[in-house]
C-alpha cells in the first residue's frame, strides 16, 4: 500500500515508511544538516523541519514518514529553527576559533537562504500586526481562507499563481486592511494561516524562577477547549483547565472572567451616565479589538461612539499588576500575565503602548485555544484525564461574565447592571433573549427605568457596515450597539480548534449560557473581587484611574 505525504507544497508517494531525508535525496531535494557537536557536547541538527499536523520542529533525519503526513520543509518556523540552529553553530566556532571553512560556509546560508523570498516558491512570512501571519510557502491554494476572509466581509486574502504555485496573499488595496480577526488561522488545513505563536515566551516564564505567573483564561476556551481532547462541543471543561494550568506549573490561576465583569461595571455606568445626563449615542461596545481595529480604520469619524472602556483581559491583568500586586507584596515587575484566548487579535491589543499601567504590560502575553492544547499535549497533560481543580479566589466571577464569550452577551451583562444602576434594584428576569443567537443582526427593545432602549448586536464586519449605514442615515436609531468581528461572537474566534463551523458555535454558545444559569451569582455588581478592584481604582489620581479603567481611541493606517 503506498503512502501519500506533501513537503511544502509538493506531493510524493513511497511503498513504505521512510526516514524524511532519504524521501528528499530520492526527490533531489536539499536539506543541508550539519549535525555539529558544540563544544559542550550537545549535537545541533540543522535538517530541522515542521509537522504540520501538530507544528512539531524535527530534525528529517529523524522522522519517520507515515501516510498523509505534511511536512513544512520551507515553513516559517521550520526555517527559523534552521537559522538559529546556524547561528548557534556560528557562535561556538568563534568562541573556539574553529573552522574557518564551516564558518564561511555558515555565513553564506544565512546571508542566501534565510533572506529573500528566491523563485522556487519560498515567500517571506506576511505577519499581520501581532496576531496571525501567511505563510505562503507551506499554502496549497485551498482558497479556505479566502472565503473566510470573504464571509467576514474584510476581503484582505487572495490566491495568486497557478498550479503548484498558487498561494496566498495579502491585498495591497490601500482602502483594506486586515483587522486581525484570524477567521482565516480558524480555516487553514495546513497551518499556512495562524496565529503568531507566544508558546516559546510562555515556557520561558514558566521554567524562570525569579518570576510570579499568573494565568487568565476567557470565557469561550472553558467551552471549546475539550474539542481538542475528544470532548463533547461545548462541554465546560474549566475546573480541569484549572488542574492543567498548575501543571504547567502557573502559580496562580486566576480568570479573564474576572475582567469581564470589571469591564461590565465601567461600561454600565457609562451607558448609564450617557442614557441619564446626554452623550454620544448609540454608544458601541469595544472589548472586541478587531471590531475596535474596524472602526478605527474603515470608520474613524465614529470613534467617539465607542465605549472607553478598557477590555475584560486589560482590565484584569491590570488589576493583578496594581491592586493585586500591592495586597500580595509582590514587584509588578516581577509579575507576567499570561492571557488564555479564542482569539488572534487579542495578542494585537495586549501589545497596545497606550494600554500600559505603571509602564507596564497588562497581560504579557497571549496563547490561543489551540496553543494551550498543543502545549498540554507536549507535556503528555491529558486533559480528560484531571481531576478537577478550584479558581484562586482573586478569580471569582459571576454568570454574567460567563456568557461575554457569546454574541450578546456583553449587551446583556451590562444591561442587567445598567438596570441596577438606573433602577437601584436588580432586574426580575434576567435574560435578554432578543439578543441571543447566531444571526448576524439582532435588534431589540428592553425598558430600564421605565425609558424604551433600542438595541442592535452585530458580528462580522459585512453587518457591521451595514449597521454603520444605518446610524449614520440616523443616528437616533439605536442607544446602545454590540459588534463582535467573528461568527457567533468569541466563542467562534479565530484562535479556536479547527476545523471552524457554525453548527460547533452555537453547540460551545450552549454551553456558556449553561454555567450563567447555574450560577448563583450572575450580575457583574455583585462580584466582591471586581468591586473591590474598583474602589481601589476610583480611589486613585485621576490619571492612574483613568489609566487602569478606561482608553482612547485615534484613526489607523494600513497595517496599524
Amino acid at each position: 500500500m503506498s503512502i501519500q505525504v506533501r513537503v511544502d507544497r509538493q506531493k510524493i508517494e513511497i511503498q513504505e515508511e521512510k526516514k524524511l531525508t532519504e524521501v528528499l535525496k530520492e526527490n533531489k531535494i536539499e536539506l543541508l544538516d550539519l549535525a555539529y557537536k558544540l563544544s559542550s557536547g550537545e549535537i545541533v541538527h540543522t535538517d530541522l523541519v515542521e509537522d504540520l499536523a501538530n507544528g512539531k520542529i524535527v530534525p528529517a533525519s529523524e522522522l519517520t514518514l507515515t501516510d498523509r503526513m505534511r511536512i513544512g520543509l520551507h515553513s516559517g518556523l521550520a526555517r527559523q529553527h534552521r537559522r538559529e540552529a546556524f547561528q548557534i553553530i556560528k557562535k561556538d566556532l568563534l568562541k573556539n576559533n574553529q573552522n574557518s571553512e564551516l564558518l564561511e560556509k555558515i555565513d553564506h546560508v544565512l546571508k542566501f537562504d534565510f533572506s529573500n523570498p528566491n523563485d522556487e516558491g519560498i515567500f517571506p512570512v506576511h505577519q499581520m500586526a501581532q496576531a496571525a501571519e501567511l505563510d505562503a510557502t507551506v499554502c496549497i491554494g485551498c482558497n479556505k481562507c479566502v472565503e473566510a476572509c470573504q464571509r467576514v466581509g474584510i476581503n484582505y486574502l487572495k490566491l495568486e499563481g497557478e498550479g503548484r504555485s498558487k498561494h496566498v496573499v495579502a491585498s495591497d488595496d490601500p482602502t483594506i486592511d486586515c483587522i486581525f480577526c484570524g477567521q482565516c488561522t480558524a480555516n487553514c488545513p495546513v497551518k499556512s494561516a495562524r496565529e503568531q505563536s507566544q508558546i516559546q515566551q510562555v515556557e520561558m516564564v514558566l521554567h524562570d524562577p525569579e518570576l510570579v505567573t499568573i494565568v487568565q483564561m476567557a470565557p469561550s476556551v472553558r467551552a471549546s477547549v475539550g474539542e481538542e481532547f475528544g470532548a463533547e462541543v461545548g462541554q465546560n471543561l474549566e475546573k480541569k483547565m484549572f488542574s492543567a494550568f498548575r501543571k504547567l506549573g502557573f502559580q496562580h490561576v486566576f480568570d479573564v472572567n474576572m475582567g469581564a465583569d470589571i469591564t461590565t461595571m465601567v461600561e454600565a455606568e457609562e451607558l448609564a451616565e450617557r442614557i441619564s445626563h446626554g452623550g454620544k449615542m448609540p454608544m458601541f461596545t469595544s472589548c472586541c479589538p478587531a471590531w475596535v481595529k474596524f472602526v478605527e480604520f474603515y470608520y474613524p469619524e465614529m470613534i467617539p461612539h465607542l465605549t472607553e472602556s478598557r477590555s475584560p483581559q486589560i482590565h484584569s491583568g491590570g488589576a493583578y499588576k496594581t491592586w493585586w500586586a500591592e495586597k500580595e507584596g509582590v514587584d509588578p515587575k516581577t509579575i507576567r500575565v499570561i492571557s488564555i484566548m479564542p482569539c488572534t487579535s487579542k495578542k494585537y491589543e495586549a501589545r497596545h503602548e497606550k494600554l500600559k499601567v505603571d509602564g507596564l504590560w497588562p497581560v504579557d502575553y497571549v496563547l490561543t485555544t489551540r496553543e494551550i492544547a498543543y502545549l498540554l499535549k507536549k507535556n503528555d497533560i491529558d486533559l480528560m484525564a484531571l481531576e478537577d481543580g478550584e479558581l484562586d479566589s482573586y478569580g471569582e466571577y459571576s454568570g454574567a461574565a460567563a456568557i461575554y464569550g457569546a454574541s450578546g452577551g456583553v449587551m446583556e451583562s451590562a444591561l442587567r447592571t445598567a438596570a441596577f444602576l438606573l433602577e437601584g434594584k436588580d432586574l426580575e428576569k434576567l435574560e435578554f433573549e432578543q439578543v441571543r443567537g447566531m444571526e448576524g443582526i439582532k435588534k431589540a427593545e428592553v425598558v430600564l427605568a421605565g425609558k424604551t432602549l433600542r438595541v442592535a448586536v452585530a458580528t462580522l464586519a459585512t453587518n457591521m457596515h451595514t449597521l454603520m449605514k444605518e446610524v449614520k442615515d440616523n443616528p437616533e436609531a439605536y442607544h446602545y450597539i454590540e459588534f463582535m468581528a467573528c461568527p457567533g461572537g468569541c466563542i467562534g474566534g479565530g484562535g479556536q480548534p479547527i476545523p471552524a463551523s457554525d453548527e460547533k458555535t452555537a453547540k460551545r454558545i450552549e454551553g456558556l449560557y449553561s454555567i450563567d444559569s447555574s450560577m448563583k451569582m450572575r450580575q457583574a455588581h455583585q462580584n466582591p473581587v471586581a468591586k473591590e478592584f474598583l474602589e481601589y481604582a476610583k480611589s486613585q489620581s485621576d490619571d492612574r484611574k483613568f489609566e487602569l479603567l478606561y482608553t482612547h481611541y485615534s484613526p489607523k493606517k494600513k497595517g496599524e
